[in-house]
């Protein structure tokens, strides 16, 4: 049996010269927030070279194309708001930016 690991989400990537860090987050089944959430909380660390890196990603990105195409997710960026006729359009930002790339 090989050992699994569930993470609710990426908390940060760090990249230090050619090495990238990628901390698992996942919701705290005690610990809440001043709003009574769950607390998302560090659980375990991936670590690798830059250029394995760059390869996940890109194998990331044909699941998750195969996925829109399956029509399991929607890209945020193809919901467009709604804006007045008068309004100027406004830039876009995706709520699945890190932080860290800003």
């Amino acid at each position: 049996m090989t050992n699994e690991l569930y993470a609710d989400g990426i908390g940060e990537i760090t990249v230090t010269g050619t090495i990238v860090r990628i901390d698992l987050m996942s919701l705290s089944a005690t610990e809440r927030d001043a709003s009574n959430n769950p607390r998302p909380v560090f659980r375990q660390r991936i670590i690798m070279p830059v250029d394995a890196f760059a390869n996940a990603v890109d194998l990331m990105q044909k699941a998750l194309g195969g996925l829109v195409e399956a029509g399991a997710v929607r890209r945020i960026g193809d919901i467009q708001p709604i804006q007045a006729a008068d309004a100027a359009p406004q830039a876009q930002v995706s709520a699945n930016v890190s932080p860290n790339f800003n």
